[in-house]
């Protein structure tokens, strides 16, 4: 069990929080780290947790297609002087030809396929690499694919549209990069994601001094508008496209008589930033 120090930390890092509010969300929630994640929401104290993917961790991400197959990678390094080089870029490269030789079925598999690939590049570039995720897609008939690799691998796309079309595919792998969606449609947004934004913001509103006064049925009607507010910035069909700041995505689409059937995004070393502020003097700053 991690301590109360290191589990202030993580919180910390994750939602940008005082330390003394940290520490009162971890009381409260009896060292649930995600529960308090959501303690802080509801008291108006960490906004949104769009912090928790802050990125930090170097590496790159990569996308390979092959037939009716594609794959998605990350892998990491420790600094971007390696993620640059040569050796790095090969083993990426390796890493995704023996996903799509292999097909492993979980990350676990997958590292146990390329153990050597990193025991090797491990020793050549002096440096701790992992194998952090990937995903791979597969393609039939009519459908294509389509991907976009930005920023030389810190941020990589995949795009499997209903119907193959080169040039929106690309158009939308570019703007699903940009954008950062997270769902196709509003009907994707899982039933327990919508319960638990409108349980955090209605928590919200009762703390807020301009909403607490309102009847609770007024109150629930302005929670449900910013619920879905909220949400529909990360629909990929509500957004504006990209390469069309006029029309949305859904109305690019429904001209073009297609649809999206998947879509991956991967940007490096999301969720597991490292910290460069000096926590030690942080945390005397706050008993001082």
């Amino acid at each position: 069990m991690p301590s109360m120090i290191e589990l202030i930390k993580e919180l910390r890092d994750r939602t940008g929080a005082g330390m003394m509010d940290c520490k009162k969300a971890l009381e409260a929630t009896n060292s649930d780290v995600e529960k308090a994640i959501d303690w802080l929401r509801e008291k108006g104290i960490a906004k949104a947790q769009a912090k928790a993917s802050r990125i930090a961790a170097e590496g790159l991400s990569g996308v390979k297609v092959e037939g009716d197959k594609a794959v998605i990678a990350e892998v990491n390094c420790e600094t971007d002087f390696v993620s640059k080089g040569e050796k790095f870029h090969k083993l990426v490269d390796d890493v995704l030809a023996s996903a799509l030789a292999n097909s492993p079925k979980s990350i676990e598999e997958a590292k146990a396929q390329t153990t050597q690939l990193f025991t090797d590049a491990t020793v050549s570039m002096g440096e701790k690499l992992d194998y952090r995720r990937f995903e791979i897609v597969c393609k039939s008939g009519a459908q294509g694919f389509g991907s976009y690799i930005h920023m030389g691998g810190k941020i990589a796309t995949l795009v499997l549209l209903e119907k193959e079309d080169a040039e929106l595919a690309k158009g939308l792998a570019m703007h699903i990069a940009a954008n950062g969606p997270k769902y196709i449609s509003e009907a994707d947004i899982p039933a327990e994601v919508l319960e638990k934004e409108r349980t955090i913001q209605l928590e919200a509103a009762k703390v807020d001094p301009k909403l607490a006064s309102k009847p609770e049925q007024i109150l629930k009607g302005i929670v449900e508008g910013k619920v879905k507010k909220l949400l529909s910035e990360s629909v990929l069909s509500s957004q504006a496209y990209l390469l069309d700041g006029e029309k949305s995505v859904a109305q690019v689409l429904k001209e073009k008589g297609n649809n999206i059937v998947k879509f991956v995004r991967y940007a490096v070393g999301e969720g597991i930033e490292k910290r460069q502020d000096n926590f030690a003097e942080e945390v005397m700053k706050e008993i001082k």
